[in-house]
Order: structure tokens, then sequence, then C-alpha cells
């Protein structure tokens, strides 16, 4: 699933990051490093990638604000944090705040990075294919979808919308129809971004 796949490398030492990429590359990945962040946040949007490892600390530049800025432009990316300097409370940040999958700590151990990328991008797949699964919701199918993965029967749901209990069940079997999601936990499952079992 991940052979192939697009991963960027940011760090402020280009030979690291050439070097980096190389390794990638030799695992099947397409690779490409940056040496700065605002390089890659100005490509990014007609090169959108599933992961991105970026060290924490370039410069003037902080890996948390690139990873925020990178963020607003694609949420479902995998990214991963990297750094010379560890602490737990970058790492606890670098998962809790900025949504990184994994902070590692130089020297790189290759093993644990390779692990790192390929449940990355995993992750970004899913997150992708979850987004275009819901896309396909018309706008009332979408407030019923978020009513039931609440908890809420058909009848509340009529009441809510001030629909019909029949047309309820109609937009739920168009839900089913267009997510694969055909139960309730396969839709709060859907909703919380794990994956669904068609």
């Amino acid at each position: 699933m991940s052979a192939g796949a697009l991963v960027y490398v940011v760090d402020d030492d280009p030979d690291f990051g050439a070097s980096l990429a190389r390794l990638l590359r030799r695992s099947g990945y397409r690779a490409e490093p940056f040496s700065a962040p605002a390089s890659l946040l100005a490509a990014y949007p007609t090169a959108p990638s599933s992961c991105v490892i970026t060290d924490v600390m370039m410069g003037d530049s902080s890996g948390f604000d690139f990873a925020e800025d990178l963020r607003r432009l694609d949420p479902n990316v995998g990214l991963i944090f990297m750094t010379g300097w560890p602490s737990t409370s970058a790492a606890v940040d670098a998962i809790r705040r900025f949504g990184g999958l994994d902070y590692l700590e130089k020297p790189l151990d290759e093993q644990r990075l390779l692990q790192a990328v390929a449940e990355a991008v995993r992750w970004s797949i899913d997150r992708r294919d979850r987004h275009g699964r819901l896309a396909t919701l018309t706008p009332r199918e979408q407030q019923v979808f978020a009513l039931l993965v609440r908890g809420y029967a058909s009848k509340e749901i009529a009441r809510e919308l001030a629909i019909s209990p029949r047309t309820v069940e109609d937009h739920r079997a168009q839900i089913a129809a267009k997510t694969g999601a055909r139960t309730l936990a396969a839709m709060i499952a859907l909703s919380q971004g794990r994956s669904v079992e068609p």
C-alpha cells in the first residue's frame, strides 16, 4: 500500500536531508529533501505527500510552526518529527499539540524510521479515504450522519431535522451505500478516522 508513496524530508542540514531521502528511495518511496520549510510549503499545494519528516529545530525556523502551517494546507498528511535535542515536553507537544505520529531522536534508527514512515503513509491513505467517502454525502446526509454517530435514533433525528422517520431511513441507506459503512459501529469508526470494514 505504501510502495511509491511521496515522502518529504525537511532539515536545515542539506547533506543529512539528502542522505535520508536516499535511504527512503532505496526502501521504495519517492522522497525529496528540503532544507527550508518555506520551500516545501511553496511547492506543497501542487504535489501533496503522504508523509513529511521534519526536524524540530532548524536555525530560525521551528518544526512545530512548520507543522501548523502544513496542517492548514493538508490535514491528512502523516507527520514525523526528529530532533538531535530530545526532551519529554517536546515529545508530548509533537504528538498531542502538533499531530505528529512519531518523535525520533537523532542519530536515527533506520528500522524505526522506516516503520514510522510506513505507519504515517497508511494513516494518510486511511484519512484521505475517509474524507473522500464523507465528501460524497449531500449536506442533509451529512446532518443525518452527524446525528447518527452521536447516538440519535431515527425518530429523534426526524424531530431534530423536521423530516419524517422514513426520510431519515432513506438518508441512512444512502449514507451506507456511499461510504460502505453499513452498521452504526462502522459509521462511528468512519467518523473517528478508523478503518471501516465493508
